[in-house]
């Protein structure tokens, strides 16, 4: 990157990126220990992380607007602030119900900081550095992936699972001070607008409804929210479409490219959010490994990933981007089928092969697929073009831990998840990755579609 505020911004996001995923993963690994604690059942055990995405989900189209509106730096300094906070509550949590609302206040911060970090990208960023940029970015998730097992199952082997959250606390105050210090522009694409209070709050209601009536979709109440929320959405992008100053500019749907490339990209990480926590509970609860070697043995994935990532944002400004990430996605597709017959007597390496296609595909992926999206719309579109995306992932992400809980919980009711229930265990890790397979076949031929009108890119 050519200037210091370049260089800056980037070391900013990726220690906000890494720490983010560093955290979640480590949560990931360490949700047995945290359920032991508390005496959580499996549906709550599975709601540790889900709730966390659902709410980044619910506020990542307000985040966009309110970001663009008041300074995306502004907004990057408080957001990180509030997700300091809430990694320090984390910290003093002896209840279910204190470490759910701490991780609800980190959950806000986060959904603030993602939205910000990859509009700054796009604006502070020259073209032909983006890719690059942005496969930093997601190299510092793929780290935080591959560090945080091992790391994570150190810790919490040795000092508990709070000692995972010590360490975040440490760089995320780094980067608020660097944000107050080295940062001194801002960027701001919509400062005229006017807050859109009717529009979040449908899309808030809508998709919250909508994702957890999913989740217990086995539930007539799931049905009747599920329905709700599919309904309230609707109306919130009937309603968005008369707006002068709309929450989020639903005219960018308008553009092919953008929509097919948002949908596929919603649909590939819908099928590869589950992976880490299915495979965790195989090692665990099926293996029998404790955390520390389940850690060690899930560094695999993170580390393909995180060589693959930088080499496939370097590629996406040479070539077309969207063509690496179906590539990508292909790839995941395989790999989730060889998951799908995984059982007690599974060779090692079969595991470690799909683990290894599953990284590989999600690290061509990842990176390409957002510099297609964000490269599909103008520079003053930034703001509301990063919501739309990370809206998108978060929506994939969310419903596939409410597909998660409620295949769990059509299986094994509120057992709580131990050894004792391999086989109810193995069950559910099966159809959730056939479920999966199958939706990351459709992500592929909704790209292919968006490859063949992309003006723009071609």
């Amino acid at each position: 990157m050519k200037n210091e505020i370049e260089k800056y911004m980037v070391i900013i996001t990726f220690i906000s990126s890494y720490f983010t995923v560093f955290v979640m993963s480590g949560v990931i690994l360490c949700t047995p220990s945290i359920a032991k604690e508390f005496g959580m059942n499996n549906v709550v055990q599975n709601w540790i992380l889900t709730a966390f995405t659902l709410i980044v989900t619910m506020l990542t189209i307000p985040a966009g607007q309110i970001a663009g509106k008041y300074g995306f730096k502004r907004t990057l300094y408080i957001s990180n602030s509030i997700f300091l906070i809430g990694l320090i509550g984390t910290l003093f949590a002896h209840t279910t119900e204190v470490f759910f609302i701490t991780r609800l206040i980190q959950s806000i911060g986060i959904a603030f900081v993602n939205v910000c970090e990859i509009a700054i990208i796009s604006l502070a960023i020259s073209k032909e550095n983006r890719g690059k940029a942005l496969g930093i970015i997601i190299t510092a998730v793929y780290l935080g992936n591959s560090t945080s097992p091992v790391i994570s199952g150190f810790l919490n082997q040795n000092f508990g699972w709070r000692s995972i959250f010590i360490i975040s606390v440490i760089f995320i105050a780094i980067s608020v001070m660097l944000v107050k210090t080295k940062i001194t522009p801002e960027w701001k694409t919509n400062e005229n607008d006017k807050i859109d209070k009717i529009g979040s709050l449908l899309y808030m209601v809508g998709i919250g409804f909508l994702i957890y009536g999913f989740t217990t979709l086995i539930t007539n109440t799931g049905k009747i929210l599920t329905i709700l929320g599919t309904i309230i959405l609707v109306i919130y992008l009937v309603y968005e479409f008369k707006q002068k100053s709309p929450s989020f500019n639903v005219n960018l749907l308008k553009i092919k490219t953008f929509t097919t490339y948002n949908i596929s990209g919603m649909l590939g990480y819908f099928s590869v959010m589950v992976f880490s926590t299915l495979i965790n509970y195989y090692f665990q609860y099926i293996k029998g490994y404790n955390s520390a070697m389940t850690g060690l043995i899930l560094i695999i994935s993170p580390i393909v990933m995180s060589t693959t990532a930088p080499f496939a944002g370097k590629l996406s400004d040479k070539l077309h981007p969207q063509k690496i990430a179906t590539v990508g996605m292909t790839i995941m597709t395989i790999s989730l089928i060889i998951l799908s017959f995984l059982d007690k007597t599974t060779p090692m390496y079969i595991v470690i092969i799909a683990m290894i296609l599953q990284a590989f595909g999600t690290g061509l992926f990842s990176s390409p697929n957002l510099n297609a999206i964000m490269s599909s719309v103008d520079e003053e579109h930034a703001g509301y073009a990063s919501a739309g995306q990370l809206a998108a992932r978060a929506i994939g992400q969310s419903m596939s831990l409410g597909l998660l809980t409620l295949i769990f919980s059509w299986i094994m009711g509120n057992l709580n998840l131990s050894s004792r229930y391999a086989d109810m265990i193995l069950k559910s890790s099966e159809i959730t990755f056939i479920i999966c397979a199958i939706a990351c076949g459709f992500a592929i031929i909704i790209s292919l579609i968006g490859i063949r009108s992309d003006k723009k890119l071609n």
